[in-house]
């Protein structure tokens, strides 16, 4: 059984769904948490079969502590939820690989990964995780945050994008690489900010491009 049930409308699995899994002696089978947009494994946990019913119910995964002995869901202390997109078993049925969008860092110590900051390639997961990082601040709303100001002011976000966009100009026109740069990375991090205030994603942008390539 290669994927368990379709996540897009998060319908409640029916039991035959998970009928076909190998779980261990004590009840439990490894989930690898994989982002989605990225490719890159954020983490390994356990599951049981209530962890997996609610993670197909709410769409957002979780665990069985094997430390605690008890259900949780990723993310519900720091908001660094991971959002099911889906849920596939490997040909033993002894392993799960868990799609997911994370909100954030998937690892407690503030790390993209569970497995070291040292493992990101240089370049791969900066758009993902700058991205990551606006929906966590949309979601926590910390105090004094620039980008919630950004997010909540569409005034302030059309008059940051012409600012930016004119200082990128100047830049270029100047032959200045490092400022043309620096005001590059400006005129992204509020494009990407425009985009998610306006409730497109990063897999829509990322999409079009993909489409443009050709």
């Amino acid at each position: 059984m290669d994927e368990l049930t379709d996540l897009s409308d998060r319908r409640v699995a029916e039991a035959s769904a998970l009928a076909g899994l190998r779980f261990d002696a004590d009840g439990l089978i490894p989930v690898v948490a994989q982002d989605v947009g990225t490719g890159r494994v954020l983490m390994v946990a356990w599951a049981n079969r209530e962890a997996l019913e609610a993670t197909l119910e709410t769409g957002t995964v979780h665990f069985w502590s094997r430390s605690r002995g008890e259900l949780w869901m990723k993310g519900e202390t720091s908001g660094n939820t991971l959002t099911l997109t889906g849920l596939h078993a490997d040909c033993d049925g002894d392993t799960l690989l868990a799609l997911v969008r994370p909100a954030g860092p998937a690892c407690h110590t503030g790390d993209t990964t569970c497995f070291g900051a040292g493992t990101d390639p240089a370049t791969e997961d900066v758009l993902p995780a700058v991205w990551a990082t606006l929906v966590d601040r949309s979601r926590q709303r910390p105090e004094g945050s620039y980008t919630v100001r950004l997010l909540d002011d569409p005034n302030l976000r059309v008059k940051k994008l012409g600012e930016e966009t004119a200082e990128l100009i100047q830049a270029l026109v100047q032959d200045d690489a490092p400022r043309a740069t620096e005001e590059a990375a400006d005129l992204v991090y509020h494009a990407l900010a425009a985009l998610l205030a306006a409730g497109a994603t990063l897999d829509d942008l990322l999409g079009e491009l993909e489409r443009r390539r050709g």
